[in-house]
């Protein structure tokens, strides 16, 4: 039975994808009917290696792939077989991205960038806060001076705090990070982490990770640990690691 006050519920989720045609068609299962909840405010990582599903299952938490049975609920919305666009407006609203490859409009500003969520997601009274709270979360990640420059303009560790402030823009009750930290140098990965660590405190979100560096997961509240589709562990982190 799915508990009312988790944030996100994963109850049976199966994934498979089948290759070939005819007597030579065979099926893959990447996901093999898990079951999780988690409440608000958790911090989350999943670990994996290669191929043990942890991306495949943060695309079905997202809502951007649909699950070959079984079903994700965020924030008390059952949204695995929604329609699209009834999918798109649950997931502006209660969703916040973090990719490993930044995703930045190459035509939009740093300060457009982290404001386009708010413009295609705000309602109308909503419209005037989106300026102020773009400029705020900009300077937050120490971006204060780059806010008219472009992606190109850029480092990749800029691009990623960019990413970063967007993510928040719209006060997500969830932010999902893929490998946040992964086409960064240790330095810049460092920084990132750590202003995702202070947004997500301030901000109150619940936050799930896709990641396989150990190190990295070590700050998380708890870890999911995948193998062949099925969790292999569901651990607590009775020590978290400490920024």
């Amino acid at each position: 039975m799915t508990d009312a006050a988790a944030m996100i519920s994963v109850q049976g989720l199966s994934k498979s994808i089948r290759n070939g045609t005819g007597t030579a068609a065979r099926t893959t299962d990447i996901l093999r009917g898990i079951d999780f909840e988690i409440p608000a405010g958790q911090f989350v990582a999943i670990m994996g290696s290669s191929g043990s599903g942890k991306s495949t299952l943060l695309g079905l938490l997202a809502g951007l792939d649909t699950p070959s049975a079984g079903s994700v609920a965020l924030h008390g919305t059952a949204i695995s077989y929604l329609p699209e666009d009834k999918l798109a407006q649950v997931r502006g609203r209660t969703i916040g991205f973090v990719f490993q490859s930044y995703q930045l409009i190459p035509t939009l500003t740093a300060l457009e960038n982290v404001l386009l969520p708010h413009e295609l997601n705000a309602k109308r009274k909503e419209a005037a806060e989106g300026l102020p709270r773009a400029r705020q979360l900009l300077t937050s990640v120490g971006l204060a001076d780059r806010m008219e420059h472009y992606p190109v303009q850029l480092s990749g560790g800029e691009q990623q705090r960019v990413a970063l402030a967007r993510a928040f823009i719209l006060r997500p009750p969830i932010v999902l990070a893929d490998e946040p930290t992964g086409n960064l140098d240790t330095a810049n990965g460092a920084h990132v982490l750590e202003l995702l660590l202070n947004l997500n405190r301030t901000e109150g979100t619940t936050l799930v990770l896709v990641t396989h560096d150990p190190v990295l997961a070590g700050y998380a509240d708890r870890r999911i640990t995948l193998r062949d589709g099925l969790i292999l562990s569901d651990e607590m982190n009775l020590s978290p690691t400490t920024l």
